[in-house]
C-alpha cells in the first residue's frame, strides 16, 4: 500500500490511500460493506510522560524529548491500533507516510472493531 497526501482529487489538507492490492480475501460478507467507511488516522512520532507542571510551564521554543530517534520508523494508528509503520515523506509540500510494515488483515480489522 502506498499512503499519498496532497492527491489532486482530494481537498488541501486531506490524505488518501491508494491501493496496490484487491481487498484481503476471506472477508466475511458484512466486512466487505465496510470497506469504503471513512475512519480517521493519525501519524505518531514518538511519546513522553510528563506530569502536569510540565505541560503548565511549556511555552514557545520549549522542546520536548520523545521516547524515538529521528531514523525510527512511525506509527499510523487507526483506532488506538497500530495498523503500519514507515518513514516521514514529503509530497508537494505536504506530510506523507511511506509504508514500510503493515499489520496482517487480521489485525487492523480488529482496529475497527467498534464499527462492528
Amino acid at each position: 500500500m502506498d499512503y499519498v497526501a496532497g492527491d489532486g482529487d482530494a481537498p488541501r489538507g486531506e490524505e488518501q490511500v491508494r491501493h496496490a492490492v484487491a481487498p484481503p480475501a476471506g472477508l466475511s460478507a458484512g466486512v466487505e460493506l465496510l470497506l469504503d467507511v471513512e475512519l480517521e488516522a493519525a501519524i505518531r512520532f514518538g511519546c513522553r510522560e510528563l506530569t502536569l507542571s510540565e505541560v503548565v510551564e511549556l511555552g514557545p521554543g520549549d522542546v520536548v524529548e520523545l521516547d524515538r530517534m529521528v531514523t525510527d520508523p512511525v506509527d499510523l494508528i487507526v483506532a488506538d491500533k497500530i495498523v503500519a509503520r514507515g518513514e516521514v515523506v514529503l509530497v508537494d509540500g505536504s506530510f506523507g507516510l511511506r509504508v514500510t510494515e503493515v499489520a496482517t488483515p487480521q489485525k487492523r480489522l480488529e482496529s475497527i472493531r467498534c464499527l462492528f
